[in-house]
């Protein structure tokens, strides 16, 4: 093969420098430009100036076609986070952590959506096919009609899947695709940028689904340029907290139907379990509780979502207090201190705080920071909430309370998993439940101190 020149290329963002450096110039890291050779495929033509080509072609909005329908896999937790059902056409990035059970869940979407008709493929780069028809025996899916093979090479996969005619494939995954137009390592921004979009490009030509696992760094994010998140219709996050046999799929990105859904899975000796009813799931009512937990009603997506935040204040053994916090946004977490002190008069500058959300799941809304300021609030006083109250409120800095979106779902779901009265926004109106509204976070610390309820 040809060599056209070598090129330093950032491991992390893609970009391509003429020599190499120990900084990348365009994102800031270290030690990530690797030596790669910039060549031609095999069979490619040099750029001509006299080339003719068709012209592009406009067309209107207005459309006769139906759309085709989506692609129901049976298993309702997944096909929630993709609006609905896989769209035929689309591509689907899936990443996280490894061993959080990628794989376990997109071999049961292909086991349960052959069975309902669908014609499906599971190509993987890192099992041979044995392992994995033994890991479908185990979750009962050996007599699904899945179509199985073990291939890195993606000219081979493609012309297996031009050949053949399938509803969905899994690409499992796309770091260990090898494209032989270009020399650079598996795994490297070249390749994976290359498979990626010959992938994308025949899911969009041929109409078939293709959902493409990615492995994620340590910080996180999924490995490779971030153009691939670009170029995907849809980018699922699969997260799980060690210890915990939870599992979430959320959305991050949905081209096709909301971001931000969530799907609950819980990890069994049979694989993955949809999880039907998760505010049960996340809340512990076997028994009083304790001073420093307060029950948040949050809504991740469509779902309302009950969880408890545990918090814990205690005196600090050294100069500087620790501020540890799973689950939660550190930075709302110091600001949320930062009120109680400068608003409430809640002294916390010498005391190590440890909060926690119960169950390994992640929140984001600003919705949590009045659950969480009474918890801290309920640890630091030694003053438990009502075993029977929800929390929930946005807080300024100036101290007040404001109200979030979609209150009435929030308490309807509280009072679904009974629970009767609720500490929140001014504003709020509970219908069934009893409702202590407070216009600023000192009316709501005054009211846990006090125990008044009313």
């Amino acid at each position: 093969m040809a060599r056209d020149g070598a090129v330093y290329v950032c491991q992390s963002c893609g970009a391509a420098q003429s020599k190499w450096a120990g900084q990348c110039p365009a994102c800031g890291t270290w030690n990530t430009l690797v030596e790669e050779v910039q060549s031609r495929p095999p069979g490619a033509l040099a750029p001509s100036k006299t080339a003719k080509t068709r012209g592009l072609v406009f067309q209107g909005l207005e459309s006769q076609t139906p759309a085709p329908p989506r692609i129901a896999t049976g298993i309702d937790e997944f096909d929630r986070v993709c609006g609905g059902g896989v769209v035929p056409g689309s591509a689907i990035l899936v990443g996280g952590d490894p061993g959080v059970g990628k794989s376990t869940l997109l071999l049961q979407v292909v086991g349960s959506a052959s069975r309902r008709g669908a014609s499906c493929a599971y190509i993987s780069g890192e099992e041979a096919v044995e392992q994995i028809r033994g890991r479908a025996h185990r979750m009962g899916l050996a007599d699904a009609p899945v179509r199985l093979a073990a291939e890195t090479s993606l000219r081979e996969i493609l012309d297996g899947l031009k050949r053949d005619r399938f509803d969905l494939v899994v690409i499992d995954s796309i770091q260990t695709m090898w494209s032989d137009a270009h020399e650079a390592a598996p795994g490297s921004v070249t390749q994976v940028r290359a498979a990626a979009g010959e992938l994308v490009r025949l899911a969009k030509k041929q109409g078939v689904a293709v959902i493409l696992v990615g492995h994620v760094t340590k910080e996180g994010t999924i490995a490779g340029p971030r153009v691939i998140e670009h170029m995907v219709d849809a980018v699922l996050a699969f997260e799980g907290e060690r210890g915990y046999p939870f599992r979430v799929l959320r959305g991050v990105k949905n081209r096709f139907g909301a971001t931000d859904e969530i799907g609950v899975f819980e990890m069994g000796d049979s694989g993955l379990n949809e999880v039907r009813n998760p505010s049960a799931l996340f809340l512990d009512t076997s028994g009083e509780r304790a001073a420093g937990a307060a029950v948040f009603a949050g809504i991740e997506g469509s779902r309302p979502v009950l969880v408890e935040f545990q918090a814990l204040v205690a005196p600090s053994a050294y100069g500087t207090p620790r501020r540890a916090v799973v689950g939660w946004d550190s930075g709302r977490l110091a600001m949320v201190l930062a009120v109680l002190e400068a608003r409430c008069g809640v002294s916390l500058g010498n005391r190590d705080v440890y909060l926690n959300v119960a169950g390994g799941l992640r929140i984001n809304e600003p919705a949590a920071d009045l659950a969480a300021a009474a918890a801290l609030a309920s640890s630091a006083l030694d003053i438990a909430l009502p075993q029977d109250c929800v929390v929930f409120g946005e807080i300024s800095l100036s101290g007040d309370i404001r109200g979030v979106s979609r209150m009435d779902s929030r308490l309807k779901e509280a009072a679904k998993l009974g629970f009767k009265q609720a500490l929140g926004p001014s504003d709020l109106d509970g219908g069934p439940l009893k409702i202590s509204g407070v216009k600023r976070l000192a009316d709501a610390i005054a009211r846990i101190g006090g125990g008044d309820w009313t």
